[in-house]
């Protein structure tokens, strides 16, 4: 080990394991009943004597004292967190303190009422802003802000300030990433205990019937229907009135307290549906079958009591004879049944806290196979109300089990039985945990028992359903007989009432009876005989007894069980004795050695059974005894016996009795019929070790811990046997392999995660302990022999025989190959063979050579052996004293060998079979390495280490083969993970030796010398560089870390292929030790954390190299992604990279540089790879360690190791602090609120999942089942404790409280660690003086803090640094960063706006020394004020909930700087401030503005806009408005405004750069936009106050470059593609494409034209489908709208807009504003008079708009674009007659067509436009006719000539021309217009042109007709007909109306025949082109394809 430099203290704990590190501890067993279960008699058998050992002796356990502190128990994971997180002060974030409610409403309110002007100007009075300002008050300032102090006494303030105070673990506000249980937990196991069910407690209450004549007795058990199995002992309880006990009293003694229990508990190990609760009554015999002995009982009404009394008494009388004669004789009487769970099921659904449930005979149960709990159902009161009369013939247990499944039945066969009336209540509850006054079955008290006189509670025994495997922890010795059924038929003799006397005799004398059979109720507990109930004259009758005894400890062969038979008089008679018997039989209890248990049919003797009877069974023919029937079997009985002492297994007892010979050197012993003698012991032995295979599991398991101490103590102790020394060892250990294998496979429910079953996890931590090498003495412990035992001194034994023949001994070696050649003398050397056999060795020693099934099988379940060797060896320790000793001396040299051997060979089974039994392999591989982490306790570390080397060794050679090694990496993992739990891991590592050669024992990794990997030659330096490489110094120094380190580096290699998977694996171990050591109370000292944390140092590097790969936190900002200081390519570049080769060789686990390996693995980079990224919960993971490293790691080593780092690599590390900052922003309440109600419903569905998980089997290994369920599938199955679930239901508010309060003390913490390393990396500069270009990285990663929601601890600390950086370093902002300067602006405005007063004093401080320190530089500070402005502009135009009255203070904190500022008084700069800090209240007194109209969107969008207009002279103030318009319109999803502010953009960043420079390839100004948008011509810089751009801070804002136009115009051209607008992307790429020409930019132009082929083939696809927007006109009229009054806009809204909707949103939205009452919307479209309006209203006119354009403009708008862009004129029409009405007849009809032309053209950067211009054209009644037919006549040219053909369309179209129903239509218009030629010649054009109409039309349905007639099918003829004749009629109505021409328009210009000529021509010209247009009707239409059209002329289509 080191040698030791430091003096005592928590450095020097850090270098050695504690002295008490380990200890034996021996904890007394606790005992539940007061006195402990032990048999009376004091001389007991070897076996007996052995159990009651085993079942009594204290528990032995080897504690790991600090174990807990490993990382297995690790606080951050478990529930302890919640306790570290206690007293955690509040941090105030600004998101969570909402403003003021009340007064800040009551102003919104006030300025809602007020009215809505606004003011032409967007400024208001200049004076009384300034006056508003003066008034208002400043926040504190801060102290000594203005003094010069020196920069190094500045950053000493900042930072003991920063470091006061801070939380001790970043961890525990961390929550725990969440994995399964983690691998290295091993949960303490279980105490092995008592089995118990689900326990329910029954309470007796009372039992009445309608007559009370006689004493009644009753008795309760559970019956299992499906198993048909009596599944408890019976319960008596005795509920008769002291009146009716008293007539029994001659025959009954005193009863004992024991025996008046009326409550009982029972337990239930398989609760079901088949559990009935079977209560049986008996009484007192007397004359008559049972039918006779109740018909009082059923025909006695209690009522009638009165009336038949007489009756009643004779009754009574009769009873009492009987009581007198016959009191101790018993018949049946009556039973019923209760099905238990219908009660449980039906209690746990009640609400009321008990439930009484009445339940007559016609009980209807259900059934099921639900599983059933019976812990937590309310408590019920049952009454039963019916008894069924017991039939004599029907007493057997199948006939009871007949009437239960019949019960079941909804038609009972007992329902029509005549009941018996009575009442019995019962209480049915779960049983308390432990309740008082409780007696086991064995009458012993449980504790707590304060009074010995209370009425008892009895624990009735469960007969389990099935098998239960649990080992036996007390003892229990009990015997249950049943009668069953005797046949006397052919007896002869009388025998007719019949009772059998049971008698439990050790000795055939009478008196040789034993009083140990069990009372029942209201009698003394244990009596000498029991008798069963009488069947009244039966001479074959069924009995239903149970009878219980108390066996004895030691049985002989004397013990019997005696039947006596006797027939019992009923009526007494002269001479006739009470009892006759006629009969005897018995049962022997042992035979051959064994318990005799079972059915039997036994002869019965007539007779008294002779001398010497007991030993011989009663089928055995007996000379001279006479037997009924022929000495047939008449008599069945069963005998069932439930004891911890009998195994009542053939092989077990074999076993037990050869070894207990052995003990006793007893021979020859006699096993069954065998009489075995010493010479054949061996064999025999041998054969009975190897047959434990064929016994019953459950026996194996009752009696597992003496089976497997006994097998222990044979490998130990090898029996001597005739004088030969016998080794066992390897038969005991293939024994044990199997046993554990059968409990493994058997019992799958009884594991834990690690595939350990839980009963040998219990019997080695609390049973296993060392046996004594000598035969006879209690086991080495706390007893008599004292703390140190030596196994050498064996005494001489006095059973040891004499002859031992030592000469054959020096052949069996046994594990002992160092035994002294020639012993002295006989004694010696029995004691150097026998005593030197210590367990741990002789088990390593079977271990290695084992091989073939029985390796196999060691291997399936190595975890059992690693760890009773691992007990063994600290056992060993103690007792031999050598807990202290040095560990190299502590174990022989051939049990390292012994170790060594079994790690390899099982490192090599675990690589070579991992693929083929993965299952097996983890269990090995965990087992492994809980096997080495216990061996670094107690062995020598150096040794243990080269094992874990070996192992790693093997694997690293097996993984250059592998294809795809994750597995295999996997199990590394685990295995390493492991080993690293250990609880002394850190001092493993070596801490504290700062990276000299080691000196220690630990494996050198290599034993190359560390080449130094291109790192300067200093030794300084190199050592530096290695503590923070994975270097070989390193690796070797610190071993384990090294080794967890490599593994990250490998996996999070983004070229190690295939180990994608395991990264959350290899994060959450880091993560897990750095936790665990961050509560961990040793390393509590910040200076023992530092030592700890350099042993992380690396990992620094090791998270650098993963950048690229990390998930981008920064994304859900609205920034634009990670920084990108370093691109991929840079990561790549050689420089970059923080692995040198050394170690790629070494993760290898090999440093020989030379060896060839496959490229796979080799770490060199290519460039421009694709990473996969990380998932947020590993990144998160990662950064939170990183965070750990730098928050705990010595500060001057750090910024040693800074200073060596290159430039890229610390750009790096800022990278990593940039995303530190995104990834633990304070997410606030909100979020936690809303997270929560999702969780709640969720939670339901988990609760579902969570059962399914816990009652089925999911998952491979069933986990969750397996962790669940408790010993064999019970357990509390699925009582929902709080722990287990991992969903909060509902979480109170305090929940999210917490949740809250713990995620911003993170954020907090988190932001101060980044801090405290950004001040490093600056003193580094300041050091180096080469590395200033990373200011820019700190600058970057301290706004990007700012910007996020920040703590206003953090940012007070966080602007105290920006302060000490700006003072510093004053030219980095204002000539190189400009553009963070503008940023910093940004921030610092919008903090001086926060509502939290500390924030505020900090920003506006740092706003003020900004300012001063730009006018020291340049005595102007125009750039600061500037940016300033356009900040607060931006501001001002994107933040929602933005407070004026905050930075109004602000400012005036500013405003008082300056007044207050000493130094600077004499200069400009208080002028210039107070300049700019008025500019910007006027800027503010705008936001109140746009405050008003928050909810009123075209509103708010208005007043930007005039803002915007305000700042048409200085440009980026105007570009910043319209960004912000673009990000308003954005939001409401209006992408086309949007575009248009982005183009309008882009226009004026264009005038302003053709300004500064003359470029051919940019756009020349505005002009070059006019395609995209004719409006854009506004932002030409024509006005004379233009501003030239090269002024200081003019155009200065990023977007004036020609990268900012660029950029303007992607933007623009992806909003125009999100609005649909395809074309107007084109136009806008039309501008961008000569740029990236003149630029060479083929990649950017490659994306363009794409972009163009989508935008082409968009519009080529979605031709006919494209919507852009719907038009209304919306008028407001009255005073109430302030400046709105008689205004006229169009408005735009969304496509498929109705009316309806668009006029309930305003109607909604001013109703609110002015109350709903006052808002009216006028509903037609008529001119509004203002005159006719009330004042006090508001009136709103909307009217729906379409498109207008002359007819000249239709030639160039042809597409549907076309037609919807660059709109300026809408027409409506409002149909009037003369006389007011709206409609009137055809003849008065006038319509009126509006005209509206806006001020611009839509889209524009606004979505409603006021109008500009108005008129109006009236057409005719005529006029409106011709308008009509004319668009008729086009609907039916549209339907005819459709491609392809539409018949539904076109008969529609038809139907709504000809059909019969609407002919009226057409034709009525023709007669009313054209029926007569006007008088007026005005109206003779329009007379033709409706006849040129109709003419028109008529032709136009004629063709329609046709068309029609080749698209029908057949079924359709009739409806062409119908069709056709219409057609004819309507022509021929109208022939005479079209004909008649007016002469006056055809005065005769050519000749007649000239004219006809001309008729002709045209005729044939217009048949061409019908002829061109119409479409191959050549399709056959089906009939289903032709819907018939019926329509009238009104239905537009």
């Amino acid at each position: 080990t080191h040698p030791l430099t430091m003096d005592s203290g928590p450095l020097r704990d850090l270098l050695e394991f504690p002295p008490d590190d380990i200890e034996v501890v021996y904890s007394p067993r606790e005992c539940r009943t007061l006195v402990s279960a032990v048999p009376e008699e004091s001389e007991m058998d070897p076996h007996v004597r052995d159990c009651v050992r085993s079942y009594t002796e204290d528990w032995a356990i080897v504690n790991r004292k600090y174990h807990k502190l490993g990382t297995g128990f690790n606080p951050n994971t478990l529930d302890k967190q919640k306790e570290r997180q206690k007293g955690l002060p509040k941090q105030i974030f600004e998101s969570d303190e909402a403003p003021d409610g009340n007064s800040y409403q009551d102003e919104q309110d006030d300025l809602k009422r007020r009215s809505m002007s606004i003011d032409d100007t967007p400024r208001g009075s200049w004076a009384c802003s300034i006056f508003d300002l003066k008034n208002s008050l400043p926040d504190a300032l801060l102290p000594n802000l203005l003094d010069r102090t020196p920069n190094e006494e500045i950053d000493h303030q900042n930072d003991d300030q920063r470091k006061s105070n801070r939380h001790k673990e970043l961890f525990a506000l961390h929550p725990a990433p969440d994995e399964e249980e983690p691998i290295e937990r091993l949960c303490v196991p279980e105490v092995p205990k008592e089995h118990f069910g689900q326990r329910l407690l029954v309470k007796c209450l009372s039992l009445k019937f309608e007559i009370e004549i006689e004493p009644i007795f009753a008795s309760l058990a559970l019956y299992d229907v499906k198993e048909k199995k009596k599944i408890s002992e019976n319960f008596y309880f005795d509920l008769n009135s002291e009146q009716m006990k008293g007539m029994l009293r001659p025959h009954v003694p005193p009863a004992a307290i024991t025996t008046l229990a009326r409550s009982a508990i029972f337990s239930i190990t398989y609760p079901s549906q088949d559990v009935f609760l079977v209560i049986k009554l008996e009484k007192v015999l007397q004359q008559g079958d049972i039918g006779e002995c109740a018909e009082p009982y059923m025909i006695f009404k209690e009522a009638d009591a009165a009336k038949n009394k007489e009756k009643l008494e004779k009754l009574k009388s009769q009873a009492e004879q009987f009581c007198q004669r016959l009191g101790k004789y018993r018949m049946p009487f009556a039973w019923t049944a209760i099905h238990l769970m219908n009660i449980v099921s039906s209690a746990g659904s009640l609400e009321r806290d008990s439930t009484e449930v009445e339940i007559g005979t016609g009980e209807r149960t259900t059934s099921g196979d639900e599983t059933c709990n019976l812990t937590s159902f309310r408590p019920a009161t049952l009454t039963v109300t019916n008894f069924f009369k017991q039939e004599g013939d029907r007493l057997s247990d199948e006939d009871l089990y007949k009437f239960l499944a019949d019960m079941r039945r909804p038609s009972s066969v007992l329902r029509r039985l005549r009941p018996i009336t009575a009442q019995l209540k019962i209480d049915i509850s779960p049983a308390p945990e432990n309740p008082h006054y409780c007696l086991t079955p064995e009458l012993l008290q449980v504790k707590l028992y304060p009074d010995s006189r209370v009425r008892p509670t009895r624990e009735i025994l469960e007969f389990p359903a099935r098998d239960v495997y649990i080992p036996n922890t007390t003892y229990r010795n009990l015997l249950y007989v049943y009668p069953q059924s005797l046949n006397f038929a052919n007896r002869q003799g009388s025998a007719r009432n019949i009772t059998v006397k049971v008698q439990f005799m050790y000795g055939e004398d009478p008196s040789n009876a034993m009083p140990v059979i069990f009372g029942k109720s209201s009698c003394p507990e244990f009596s000498k005989e029991a008798y069963t109930a009488v069947v009244y004259h039966n001479r074959s009758p069924d009995f239903h007894e149970e009878i219980k005894i108390k066996l004895p400890a030691t049985l002989t062969d004397h013990h019997h069980l005696l039947f006596t038979f006797y027939h019992v008089s009923c009526q007494q008679k002269q001479n006739t004795p009470l009892e006759t018997p006629v009969g005897y039989t018995w049962i022997p209890m042992l035979q051959n050695g064994r318990l005799k248990t079972g059915q039997f049919c036994l002869p019965v003797s007539l007779e008294k059974p002779p001398q010497a009877y007991s030993v011989l069974s009663p089928e055995v023919p007996l000379p001279g005894m006479k037997w009924v029937d022929n000495h047939k079997g008449v008599f069945n009985v069963e005998v069932v016996a439930v004891s911890s002492i009998h195994t009542q297994d053939p092989y077990l007892d074999k076993f037990f009795a050869l070894v207990h010979a052995l003990d006793e050197h007893m021979f020859p012993v006699r096993i069954g019929d065998m009489r075995i003698m010493e010479n054949n012991l061996e064999n025999e032995l041998k054969s009975s070790i190897s047959a434990l295979n064929s016994s019953q599991l459950e026996p194996v398991v009752r009696f597992l811990h003496l089976l497997l101490d006994k097998l222990i103590l044979l490998v130990v102790r090898p029996p001597v046997i005739a004088g030969q020394i016998v080794n066992l060892g390897q038969a005991s250990f293939e024994a044990m392999a199997s046993i554990i294998n059968r409990l493994h496979k058997n019992l799958e429910g009884n594991q834990d995660q690690h595939g350990r079953n839980n009963l040998l996890t219990s019997y080695i931590y609390y049973v296993f302990r060392l046996p004594n090498t000598y035969p006879n003495s209690p086991s080495p412990g706390p007893g008599g022999l004292g703390g140190s035992v030596h196994y050498a001194t064996m005494a001489r034994s006095a059973v040891r025989p004499a002859s031992l023949n030592l000469n054959r001994s020096r052949s069996l070696s046994n594990s002992n190959p160092d035994i002294s050649g020639t012993p002295t003398s006989p004694d010696d050397e029995v004691r150097s063979i026998i005593g030197s056999k210590l367990f741990h060795e002789e088990l390593a020693l079977q271990w290695v050579v084992c091989s073939g099934s029985v390796r196999e099988a060691a291997l399936q379940q190595a975890w059992f052996f690693f760890e009773l060797m691992v007990k063994s060896m600290v056992h060993h320790l103690y007792f031999a004293d050598k807990l202290d000793a040095p560990r190299k001396n502590r174990f022989p040299e051939r049990f390292m060998d012994d170790i060594c051997a079994l790690v390899s060979t099982i490192a090599n089974d675990i690589v070579s079979r991992f693929q083929k039994d993965t299952e097996m392999i983890e269990r090995l591989n965990t087992s492994l390495a809980f096997f080495l982490n216990d061996l670094l306790s107690i062995m020598d570390r150096g040794f243990v280490f080269s094992l874990i080397k070996a192992c790693y060794k093997q694997v690293s050679s097996k993984l250059y083969s592998l294809p795809n090694p994750s597995i295999l990496v996997s199990l590394r993992l685990d295995f390493l993970r492991i080993i690293c739990s250990h609880e002394h891991y850190v001092t493993l590592n070596l801490p504290c030796s700062l990276l000299t050669p080691p000196a220690s024992p630990s494996p050198s990794v290599s034993s190359a010398t560390s080449q130094s990997s291109g790192f300067s030659t200093n030794v300084q330096d190199q050592k530096i560089a290695n503590m923070f490489e994975l270097s070989v110094p390193f690796r070797q120094q610190h071993y384990l870390a090294g080794l967890v380190l490599t593994e990250l580096a490998v996996i999070l290699d983004p070229d190690a292929e295939g180990l994608f998977g395991l990264h959350k694996k290899v994060i959450n171990m880091v993560h897990n030790l750095l936790s665990s050591h961050d509560s961990d109370p040793r390393y509590s000292d910040p200076q023992v954390k530092a030592r700890v944390a350099m042993l992380y140092l690396p990992l620094i590097g090791v998270i650098m190299e993963t950048v690229p790969q990390l998930y981008d936190f920064t994304e859900t900002h609205n920034q634009r992604g990670r920084p990108s200081c370093v691109t991929i390519d840079d990561y790549e570049s050689e420089g970059g990279s923080m692995i040198s080769q050394t170690v790629a060789m070494a993760i290898a686990g090999t440093s020989v540089p030379q060896l060839t390996r496959p490229s796979s693995f080799l770490l060199t980079s290519t460039t421009g790879r694709q990473h996969s990224t990380f998932s947020a919960e590993s990144s998160r993971s990662l950064l939170i360690c990183l965070l750990w490293v730098l928050r705990n790691a010595d500060e001057s080593v750090l910024q040693k190791w800074f200073t060596d780092l290159s430039v890229l690599q610390l750009n790096r590390l800022l990278d990593l602090l940039y995303l530190c900052v995104s990834c633990f922003e304070y997410k606030g309440k909100k979020v936690f609120e809303r997270m929560n109600s999702l969780t709640f419903k969720k939670s339901k569905d988990m609760r579902a999942k969570l059962e399914e998980a816990i009652l089925g089997s999911i998952g491979a290994r069933q986990e969750m089942v397996r962790r669940s369920r408790g010993a064999f599938g019970s357990q509390e199955n699925l009582r929902w404790r709080k722990d287990m679930t991992h969903w909060r239901q509902n979480t109170e508010k305090a929940e999210i409280e917490h949740e809250a309060l713990i995620d911003g003390n993170l954020a907090t913490e988190a932001n101060l660690i980044i801090l405290d390393t950004l001040e490093i990396v600056v003193q580094t500069v300041s050091v180096t003086e080469s590395k200033e270009s990373i200011l820019g990285g700190v600058l970057k990663v301290l706004l990007h803090s700012m910007a996020c929601n920040q703590s206003a601890l953090y940012l007070q600390h966080c602007f105290a640094t920006q302060r000490a950086l700006v003072s510093k370093f004053p030219e980095l902002l204002f000539e190189e960063e400009t553009e963070q300067c503008a940023d910093l602006c940004l921030r610092l405005l919008r903090h001086c706006s926060s509502s939290i007063s500390t924030i505020r004093s900090h920003a506006s401080a740092s706003l003020y020394l900004l300012m001063r320190q730009n006018f020291e530089i340049g005595n102007n500070f125009a750039r600061v004020k500037m940016q300033v402005t356009m900040s607060l502009s931006s501001l001002v135009g994107t933040s929602q909930n933005f407070n004026e009255e905050f930075l109004r203070r602000s400012l005036k904190t500013i405003l008082t700087y300056a007044e207050e500022d000493l130094e600077l008084r004499e200069t400009t700069f208080p002028d210039q401030v107070q300049d700019l800090v008025f500019n910007l209240h006027m800027i503010l007194s705008d936001t109140v503005k746009m405050k008003e109209h928050q909810e009123d969107p075209e509103m708010l969008i208005d007043l930007m806009y005039r803002i915007a207009k305000g700042y048409q002279t200085s440009p980026d103030l105007r570009l910043t408005w319209l960004q912000n318009m673009a990000g308003k319109h954005s939001e409401r999803s209006n992408h086309a405004e949007s575009a248009q502010c982005l183009v309008h953009s882009a226009a004026l960043v264009a005038e302003y750069l053709s300004m500064l420079e003359d470029r051919k390839y940019l756009p020349v100004g505005c002009v070059t936009f006019q395609n995209i948008s004719s409006n854009v011509l506004e932002e030409s810089a024509v006005s004379d106050d233009v501003v030239s751009p090269d002024e200081e801070g003019i155009c200065s804002g990023k977007y004036f470059t020609e990268a900012g136009l660029v950029g303007l115009l992607e933007q623009a051209a992806a909003s125009f593609s999100m609005a649909g607008m395809y074309e107007a992307v084109n136009e806008v790429y039309k501008v961008l494409i000569p740029i990236h020409e003149a630029n060479r930019d083929a990649k950017k132009l490659s994306t363009i034209h794409g972009k163009l082929q989508e935008a082409f083939s968009k519009i080529v696809h979605q031709d006919g489908k494209r919507m852009f927007g719907t038009y209304f006109r919306v008028g407001f009229y009255g005073t109430k709208f302030g400046d709105l009054d008689e205004q006229e806009f169009v408005y735009k809204e969304p496509a498929i807009t109705k009316l309806a909707e668009i006029s309930h949103r305003l109607e909604g939205f001013y109703g609110e504003r002015f109350g709903e009452d006052v808002v009216e919307v006028i509903k037609d479209s008529n001119p509004v008079d203002k005159c006719k309006l009330d004042p006090n209203k508001a009136y709103i006119q909307i009217t729906y708009v379409e498109p207008y354009f002359d007819t000249y403009e239709m030639k160039d708008r042809i597409t549907y674009f076309d037609k919807n862009y660059n709109l300026r004129r809408f027409m409506y029409c409002t149909p009037f007659t003369l006389d007011g009405r709206a409609h009137g007849e055809l003849h008065e009809q006038f319509k009126r067509k509006t005209i509206l032309t806006t001020s611009h053209a839509f889209p524009y950067i606004k979505t409603r436009i006021n109008v500009s211009h108005k008129e109006e054209i009236i057409l005719t009644p005529i006029e409106v006719a011709i308008e009509d037919m004319q668009k008729k006549t086009q609907e039916l040219a549209f339907a005819t000539h459709q491609d392809p053909a539409d018949p539904k369309m076109l008969q529609m179209v038809l139907q709504g021309s000809v059909g019969t129903t609407v002919n009226q239509g057409p034709l009525e218009v023709a007669q009313v217009f054209l029926s007569e030629i006007p008088n007026d010649p005005k109206l003779f054009r329009h007379h033709n042109k409706l006849r040129l109409c109709f003419k028109d039309f008529t032709k136009r349905c004629e063709d329609a007709l046709r068309k029609n007639k080749s698209l029908i099918g057949p079924d359709q003829k009739e409806y062409q007909r119908e069709l056709e004749r219409n057609y004819h009629r309507l022509k021929e109505a109208l022939q005479p109306l079209i004909n008649r021409k007016i002469p006056q328009l055809y005065k005769a210009v050519l000749p007649v025949a000239c004219h006809r000529w001309m008729l002709i021509l045209l005729y044939f010209n217009l048949a061409q082109v019908i002829f061109k247009n119409k479409n191959s009707a050549g399709m056959i239409w089906h009939k289903e394809d032709i819907g018939m059209g019926t329509g009238d002329s009104s239905g537009s289509v």
